[in-house]
């Protein structure tokens, strides 16, 4: 039996895209509603993203109706029953209801099917198996509703089943209680995850690192990945053990000089204190090259301090660049005897807002002007004139500059 609510104000299906695609599909015989994530946030007064719809409709139909209205359909999961449709530069993804014949890990054999309830009890978890008409009533059959109104994350069915259905679905258990659930974890669905821990080695890199990346932005990532530490599932995943209360500290640092969340960064703070740290990581996740060029730009992350001065910190972000910048001096704050609200960590840590790391103003032709040849010898020149304007904290007036050059030339000639 299907319990319902309604959304109200629901302006983004009750108009535009989303509505004209509902009114396309949910005519002549055939339904069509939104599923999943997007009702899931608009009961919670979140904001929503993608928007997927489910049909009673199979692809040939769906993609018939798209394109007699003018509209692009790719078929982009088309054995599964998937079609994503373009409506004005927007992508949709609309699947028509399914059940399954036979389930074998991630895979299963799918046939598709008009009944609701049952395409509701073949997904993960009851607050994601909502789905809303057009009219903006809520259909559920599994009792996520009660569960949004409890923050509370369950399994639909026996949790076993579900994860052995899909092993990503432990982390992804993790993953949702941190952004929408309150409180402790739903026993039997943690018990159901530590028991099959061991599944997560089965999955590809690649799935895990995205899962991994989204929960570390939850608003509640911390205490869930304490419980994943202490149910041995999260050193399964980084393959080290976890710097919990480095990832805790970055969190509030983040938030003391108004930075966004940054899943990278926070990947660093909970698995890197070492290089050998970040090169296992990078395997494991099989993280971006861009990725893995910053958790590698951590190093040296002990020797950053606002003791230095603010020199040295000029020095470091003329080195490293806002972004990697940004992430050692986190790092190294997060790993300080130092709080949140340390005003001299907080001055470090904001020095991009401040000063703009200016470009080294000297070029070849100013050393070959003042007879250094082309060459080694000018490569060297131009070094030891960049760290002179280094040490000098990066002068701009000319009278400088000039004599910056004529320094380091005349170093170099009597080198020949």
């Amino acid at each position: 039996m299907s319990e319902h609510a309604e959304l109200r104000d629901a302006a983004w299906l009750k108009a535009g895209e989303v509505a004209r695609l509902l009114a396309l599909l949910d005519r002549d015989g055939e339904e069509a509603r939104v599923v999943g994530g997007a009702v899931r946030n608009a009961l919670m007064d979140l904001p929503v993203a993608e928007i997927d719809v489910a049909t009673t409709a199979v692809p040939d139909e769906v993609t018939r109706r798209v394109q007699a209205a003018g509209f692009k359909a790719v078929p982009t999961g088309i054995e599964h029953g998937t079609v994503t449709v373009v409506i004005d530069g927007k992508p949709f993804e609309v699947t028509t209801l399914r059940t399954d014949v036979e389930t074998y890990g991630r895979k299963a054999k799918v046939a598709f099917g008009r009944d609701w309830a049952e395409d509701a009890l073949r997904r993960d978890f009851t607050m994601n198996a909502l789905s809303a008409s057009a009219d903006g009533a809520v259909h559920d059959y599994v009792g996520g509703l009660a569960d949004i109104e409890a923050r509370r994350l369950r399994f639909i069915g026996d949790p076993a089943q579900r994860i052995a259905e899909d092993y990503l679905r432990i982390l992804r258990f993790f993953r949702f209680h941190a952004w929408y659930g309150a409180g402790a974890l739903d026993a039997a669905g943690l018990h159901a995850c530590i028991a099959a821990r061991g599944g997560l080695k089965t999955l590809s890199r690649e799935r895990l690192r995205m899962e991994l990346l989204k929960l570390l932005l939850a608003p509640h990532a911390t205490p869930a990945l304490a419980v994943m530490a202490e149910a041995g599932i999260l050193g399964t995943v980084l393959g080290g053990v976890p710097l919990l209360a480095s990832f805790e500290n970055v969190v509030k640092a983040e938030a003391a000089i108004a930075a966004a969340p940054d899943a990278t960064r926070r990947l660093g703070a909970l698995g890197v204190a070492t290089m050998e740290d970040a090169e296992r990581l990078s395997q494991r996740l099989r993280l971006t090259n861009a990725e893995f060029e910053r958790l590698m730009a951590l190093e040296y992350w002990w020797r950053v301090t606002p003791a230095a001065g603010e020199h040295a910190a000029r020095v470091l972000l003329y080195q490293l660049g806002a972004a990697s910048f940004a992430d050692r001096v986190l790092i190294a704050w997060s790993r300080s005897a130092a709080g949140a609200a340390d005003a001299a960590w907080r001055r470090l840590a904001t020095l991009p807002q401040r000063w703009t790391a200016p470009l080294f103003p000297l070029k070849a032709q100013d050393f070959f002007n003042r007879g250094v040849p082309k060459g080694p010898l000018m490569g060297t020149a131009l070094r030891a004139a960049e760290q002179a304007w280094i040490d000098a904290d990066f002068p701009d007036d000319r009278a400088a500059l000039e004599a910056i050059a004529a320094r380091a030339a005349q170093d170099n000639k009597a080198q020949l």
